[in-house]
């Protein structure tokens, strides 16, 4: 059972020779099956503790494992790796590839790892496509799809490869109600489906109650530390 976690970590900047804690001593595990939300405002440290558990970034101080392997005893490209084969990624903003079709896009990350056939990655791509909805605009760009529709693809992408771990940073902030509880609910469904851990960054505690858990941040610190 795959295991996320970190131990004692903080994150500081200096900025004109003032030192600024961004998060300060958190400590969180998630595993298998486990959907966990963190909320607080914007500035609370929710961005950066989840750019340091994607090893997008490094700590000041406290180690992040996954299964065990500490992140600080590999290499970039053993990070590159740990990414690839294990993370899956939303973000807010979809960052798809606009040159390239719906279908292309999900196939990437499949296609990146190098370990199928195009005919398998194809299938597997047509597969999430069709399960968030957009089995009818495979072929079209980012361009020509609305907001919701692109951050479904972003979802089936960050899913196709079928990682231990889904980041999900804000991933409904620029959608409208209706297309942001939609996004929830595809997602509460896709993680059970999969049985993948999920963290969610949100601001909305509304759709964090989607969540089995909810870690409440403020000024790079639990609230309630778990």
């Amino acid at each position: 059972m795959s295991k996320l976690e970190c131990k004692d970590l903080s994150k500081s900047f200096s900025i004109s020779g003032d030192t600024i804690e961004v998060i300060n001593n958190i400590n969180l595990s998630i595993t298998e099956g486990d959907k966990v939300a963190i909320t607080g405002k914007s500035g609370a440290g929710k961005s950066t503790l989840l750019q340091i558990l994607a090893s997008l970034d490094s700590p000041t101080s406290g180690r992040v494992y996954l299964d065990q392997t500490d992140f600080a005893s590999l290499s970039n490209d053993g990070l590159s790796q740990i990414r690839l084969h294990n993370f899956g990624f939303v973000y807010q903003f979809h960052h798809l590839v606009p040159e390239f079709s719906a279908l292309e896009n999900v196939a990437m990350p499949l296609m990146l790892r190098r370990e199928s056939n195009f005919k398998d990655v194809k299938r597997q791509a047509e597969y999430l496509l069709d399960r968030v909805g957009l089995s009818h605009r495979m072929e079209h760009k980012p361009g020509e799809l609305s907001g919701g529709e692109r951050q479904r693809v972003a979802l089936a992408r960050a899913l196709v490869t079928k990682p231990a771990v889904v980041l999900a940073d804000e991933p409904t902030g620029n959608l409208d109600r209706k297309t942001a509880l939609s996004i929830f609910e595809l997602l509460t469904d896709l993680k059970k489906e999969l049985n993948m851990a999920m963290l969610i960054v949100t601001h909305d505690e509304q759709l964090a109650q989607s969540a089995d858990s909810i870690l409440h941040m403020q000024d790079g610190l639990w609230i309630d530390q778990p």
